[in-house]
């Protein structure tokens, strides 16, 4: 058999290098790069060693044995976001920026488990047992069942998921990012660490009829902090966004193997946690004053759920040589494009105005959708005329000033009757960005 190479990896980044430097190539680090020995049963060639007793391909057809039921959480919406609930061997990852309660949430969950008499251990990297404590007594969640271990050692969080045996339970690790397992280098955090400690954990849970549950740090960027590889490992990723300064909070699911992954699920935060909105179609409408210019609603899709949002503009003049444009909840790329879009095809002389616009509520909305809607508050401050009361709006804009449709035009439909809007203004009954000026203020193309 050829002899086998060793690799040399970076603990910081992860970075490969068939040769040993001081500094990574990749990110940048000295003295990160330490040699790894290649994985097992493999030459340099590529060929498979020979080795006994390993497993072979089974038909799936011929398997025999009943799937494991699903727990319910004990928050029905919450199944329902996660598809059945929390699913025996399965592996779930939740991340979100710090303070935005992701804690809270997992405190609740399980003691919600405890009080079902699910055995729970809540595994915790970032408080003391006090601290913990403490927190749980404040919102009220102290009660029997509801066990908890401050550790960084993932190999003590591995032996409280083996001590479960084979009974129903859930195992919570805050956060994977301050566990270090003595078989891999680097500090906890490090990419190596990440790695090697959620494999450990989440094969531990494959063999158990435990559900595991990991927190995930974040980048500067929002993204959950480690390698990708960590998202591919886990079956659901989770993401908890909010602004810490507002009691609103979105759950959102990224990937799902179990149900549905564009679905959402709205929080407030209350003095006992954390608790479901039951109707939040127009949670973050708020009380609005029709009679204000500068004001819209639109009817605006987040995955599969339809939301009326009021998006808010001001055109005003501007005394500086270079105008400014801002915009809060949307992307300020796709607003200086709707921009450019409204002066030349309405010859608007936008360009000697400062224009802010946000989405009102907190809510952060991609739906190409709210282009309609952003260009009527646009239009309704610039000309500081206020839109018709119970006007609702959805629709794409292209280059060439047309209103295009956009997908689940039905759903909004339906959604804009039951709540009482009129007149709805799409792409079935404008066209052109002049349409929607003469509909809505009776000036035609100048």
């Amino acid at each position: 058999m050829a002899k086998q190479r060793e690799e040399f990896v970076c603990t910081a980044c992860g970075a490969k290098s068939p040769r040993w430097t001081g500094q990574c190539l990749g990110c940048g680090e000295w003295n990160t790069v330490k040699a790894q020995a290649p994985a097992g049963g493999f030459s340099a060639r590529g060929t498979r060693s020979r080795t006994t007793g390993l497993a072979g391909p089974e038909a799936l057809e011929d398997l025999r044995g009943e799937t494991a039921k699903a727990r319910t959480t004990g928050i029905p919406a919450l199944d329902g976001l996660l598809g059945s609930g929390l699913v025996p061997g399965a592996a779930l990852l939740l991340g979100g920026e710090p303070g935005v309660g992701k804690s809270t949430l997992l405190l609740q969950l399980a003691a919600l488990q405890a009080s079902l008499g699910n055995r729970v251990v809540y595994i915790s990297g970032e408080e003391s047992l006090p601290q913990l404590r403490g927190r749980a007594e404040r919102l009220g969640l102290l009660g029997p069942g509801l066990m908890a271990l401050a550790t960084n050692n993932a190999d003590e969080a591995l032996a409280a998921l083996v001590d479960m045996g084979s009974a129903p339970g859930l195992i919570i690790a805050d956060s994977v990012q301050t566990l270090a397992s003595p078989r891999a280098e680097g500090i906890p955090g490090s990419v190596s660490q990440v790695r090697t400690v959620s494999g450990e954990l989440v094969e531990a849970v494959k063999r158990s009829q435990a559900t595991l549950v990991l927190v995930g740090h974040v980048t500067k960027d929002g993204q959950i902090a480690g390698p990708k590889l960590l998202e591919h490992m886990v079956d659901t990723v989770l993401y908890l966004e909010g602004d810490r300064r507002d009691y609103s909070r979105v759950l959102r699911v990224l990937k799902n193997r179990f149900g549905p992954s564009d679905e959402l699920l709205v929080f407030t935060m209350e003095e006992k946690g954390l608790a479901v909105v039951d109707d939040p179609s127009t949670f973050f409408l708020g009380a609005r004053d029709a009679s204000l210019s500068g004001a819209a609603v639109s009817v605006a899709m987040d995955g599969r759920r339809p939301f009326a949002v009021e998006i808010q503009a001001l055109a005003t003049k501007s005394f500086l040589s270079i105008p400014r444009r801002a915009a809060l909840g949307f992307d300020n790329n796709r607003l200086h494009l709707l921009l450019a879009v409204l002066e030349k095809r309405l010859r608007l002389p936008l360009g000697q105005s400062d224009i802010y616009v946000k989405q009102g509520g907190g809510l952060a909305l991609r739906d190409p959708g709210l282009d309609l809607g952003l260009a009527a508050a646009v239009l309704s401050s610039f000309y500081d005329a206020p839109l018709p009361e119970g006007a609702a709006f959805w629709g794409e804009l292209d280059l060439n000033g047309h209103v295009r449709p956009v997908a689940n035009h039905d759903t909004r439909l339906k959604q804009s009757a039951r709540l009482g809007y009129g007149p709805l203004l799409h792409s079935g009954t404008v066209k052109t960005l002049d349409d929607l000026r003469r509909t809505l203020f009776g000036k035609g193309q100048s």
